[in-house]
């Protein structure tokens, strides 16, 4: 069975409506070579800051790794995510890449900052970071930076994200009584569609499970993926995820984002 360009097995074509209709847009990520300009989005390297505006710490004063930055006037249009502006993304130098399993929302050992305008001009802005730690624990060697290019497009619900669920009822696949049938329904849906990537919205992948509380939804703000083409590495081949509120991301407040990663 085919449904937008995936290949389902043919046991799901009594679905395929219901399918479809989770069917969402995102902005896909693509790292290219190096980012030209301080503004510019970008994964790694040193980040956008206005002469005077303080470094991200963490409350006793450590130095965040700069993880990635998107300006998104380089960015598809996609509601209800800003037009403009500049977010990024710093974590914590430690095990856990400066996340908190218990409070994912406090923004202690990682910082998600937005610049509603952006300053296009280089002798505003910092250039000397030699204040800066040496990093140990970081997903991307600190020394290596990439530039990143945007394509709006779209999916369908993963099996691992919560809105698949939702979507299709409990234990969707028990329906297939026979277990090697059901099992390999499950690992061809999987392999077609996956949320994998480095995106913004969308679906999330998850190695494990879908940390949201579905009484109370977030959109997906910002995905980084491990990538062997850049050398990226989430713990053992895993995702980071960032998310956010709908009517906080309306309002461009990102004061309760929620940071969570998993791997294998």
């Amino acid at each position: 069975m085919e449904l937008m360009n995936y290949e389902l097995p043919d046991e799901l074509a009594p679905f395929a409506a219901a399918l479809a209709d989770t069917r969402r847009s995102f902005i896909e990520i693509i790292p290219i070579g190096e980012a030209t300009t301080p503004w510019g989005s970008r994964f790694g390297g040193h980040p956008y800051l206005p002469l005077g505006t303080p470094y991200p710490t963490t409350p006793g004063g450590h130095p965040l790794f700069f993880l990635a930055q998107i300006n998104f006037e380089e960015v598809p249009a996609l509601a209800p995510y800003p037009s403009k502006g500049l977010l990024q993304f710093y974590i914590g130098d430690d095990d856990l890449y400066g996340m908190d399993p218990e409070e994912g929302g406090t923004q202690h050992s990682f910082k998600v900052v937005y610049f509603p305008d952006v300053i296009k001009s280089e002798t505003a802005l910092e250039s000397d970071f030699d204040f800066l730690p040496a990093f140990e624990n970081t997903p991307i060697y600190p020394d290596q930076y990439y530039g990143t290019s945007f394509e709006l497009t779209d999916e369908i619900a993963p099996v691992e994200d919560a809105a698949f669920e939702k979507a299709m009822g409990e234990n969707f696949f028990d329906q297939f009584e026979d277990e090697e049938q059901k099992w390999d329904i499950i690992q061809s849906y999987g392999h077609e569609v996956s949320a994998e990537g480095h995106k913004i919205g969308g679906y999330a992948h998850f190695a494990q499970e879908d940390p949201r509380d579905a009484d109370n939804p977030m959109l997906l703000l910002f995905q980084m993926d491990s990538d062997v083409e850049i050398e990226c590495n989430w713990g053992d081949m895993g995702t980071a995820h960032f998310f956010i509120a709908e009517e906080d991301l309306k309002k461009c407040d990102f004061s309760k984002v929620v940071y969570h990663w998993d791997c294998h």
